[in-house]
């Protein structure tokens, strides 16, 4: 697997494929040894059997058939109009199954206003997509396809047009679903397949089991803050109810609001929807215009969902930076030194948002913790993360409020003073 260092220089390494993700092949041998030849959907250790049973569809359970018959679409270009773009294009394996960019890259080398979210652990979320667009995992796999700057189909009929008349694929789809290929059971596999990946297996998971060497007396701290005074459970809590750490809405934390006139976007927005308020015109101002900032609004036109985002998970946010919905935080100290500041002020921040007074220590006691929820099965690029995001913390810290940091800094020193 690539390093942190080599995926985040955004250069094809050795075996790289177009668009700069790994070779299809050495995706899959990556994938081999975490998962088996053969799987079924089934209830992951310690996520709750009814929580879960809530999650997957009865028209699509998650056999064998149809989990291999998922595989091997996620990792198949021909998907794509010009051979180039498979699921795995923007979540690859060797980068957190994301594909560690800002935003994403597809056909024709269009360049997308979102940044790819991991499919690791994606089937907890009620919606999918960071404006909450596609109420199911099958929905969200037929829009890349056909959206015409990602996988770039004129439709869901010439996507499974490039692929029906291999023989392989006739078999898997009777096997699958006992009817030839078509674009609905296409999605439902992708599904299926998306749903055995779950990588919920982590350090701090053996810390609440009981062990408490799991973890170091930093990341400890870091969870009692967590709990307390970071206030973080507010949007992020982990149970067995929420395995992946989000309340499943969607908020306006101020991610780049200072750059946006919501008022004017709102206004192209409600004339555009007006016209056309199709899921396709939604995916369309989504990923391909302005109007990508205004998040949630687009998908409901509620005043109170402009520029609000979706809480995104927890689990391993190690592996999988850079952050927010449009990848403008390269860290996760980026991301405390936002919240820390109370986000960028606007007429719609959320509620919550709000100063947070941490001080240096406690913001690196945050990101420690924050790492341990990183699956073992990712150790290694988890390890070489948190040494390239710390040495990038060590230097300019472009969201960190330095006016409060600097009186943080003479308060100490006026007390040091006193004290002698």
């Amino acid at each position: 697997m690539r390093s942190p260092d080599e995926v985040n220089a955004q250069q094809p390494a050795p075996g790289a494929s177009t668009h700069g993700a790994l070779a299809m092949e050495q995706q899959l041998a990556a994938l081999e040894p975490w998962l088996a030849r053969s799987l079924t959907v089934q209830v992951p250790r310690g996520v709750s059997p009814q929580y879960f049973a809530v999650l997957v569809p009865s028209d699509n359970a998650g056999t064998a058939a149809q989990v291999e018959l998922g595989r091997k679409l996620y990792f198949d270009p021909r998907l794509s109009r010009d051979g180039t773009v498979a699921c795995a294009t923007c979540h690859d394996v060797s980068r957190g199954f994301a594909d560690r960019r800002n935003t994403s890259e597809g056909i024709g080398d269009k360049v997308g206003r979102r940044n790819a979210p991991t499919t690791l652990n994606a089937f907890f979320f009620e919606t999918q997509f960071w404006d909450g667009r596609a109420q199911t995992l099958e929905d969200q796999a037929k829009l890349p396809i056909t959206n015409p700057i990602e996988m770039g189909q004129p439709d869901g009929e010439a996507a499974v047009a490039a692929i029906a008349g291999d023989a392989s694929y006739q078999q898997a789809f009777q096997a699958a679903y006992g009817r030839p290929p078509n674009f609905d059971d296409l999605a439902r596999a992708i599904a299926s397949f998306e749903r055995t990946l779950v990588f919920l297996d982590a350090p701090f998971d053996r810390f609440l089991g009981g062990d408490a060497n799991a973890i170091s007396a930093d990341a400890k701290a870091g969870w009692a803050l967590f709990l307390g005074k970071a206030r973080c459970t507010g949007c992020h809590q982990i149970s067995s109810a929420s395995p992946i750490g989000t309340d499943n809405r969607f908020h306006n934390i101020g991610v780049s609001a200072r750059h946006q006139d919501f008022e004017a976007l709102a206004t192209k927005a409600y004339a555009a929807l007006s016209q056309d308020a199709s899921q396709e015109k939604v995916d369309e101002l989504a990923l391909q215009t302005d109007l990508s900032e205004l998040g949630r609004f687009v998908v409901t036109r509620n005043r109170s969902d402009i520029g609000a985002f979706k809480t995104s998970q927890l689990r391993n946010v190690g592996v999988t930076a850079p952050y927010m919905h449009d990848g403008s935080l390269a860290t996760l100290w980026d991301v405390m030194d936002h919240y820390n500041k109370g986000g960028e002020a606007n007429p719609y921040l959320d509620g919550g948002m709000e100063p947070l007074a941490l001080s240096e220590r406690e913001i690196d006691q945050l990101v420690a913790f924050l790492f341990t929820l990183t699956d073992d099965r990712l150790k290694a690029p988890n390890d070489s993360e948190l040494a390239r995001q710390k040495h990038l913390a060590g230097g300019k810290r472009a969201f960190r409020d330095e006016a409060v940091a600097n009186r943080k800094v003479l308060l100490f020193e006026k007390r040091a003073q006193a004290d002698k």
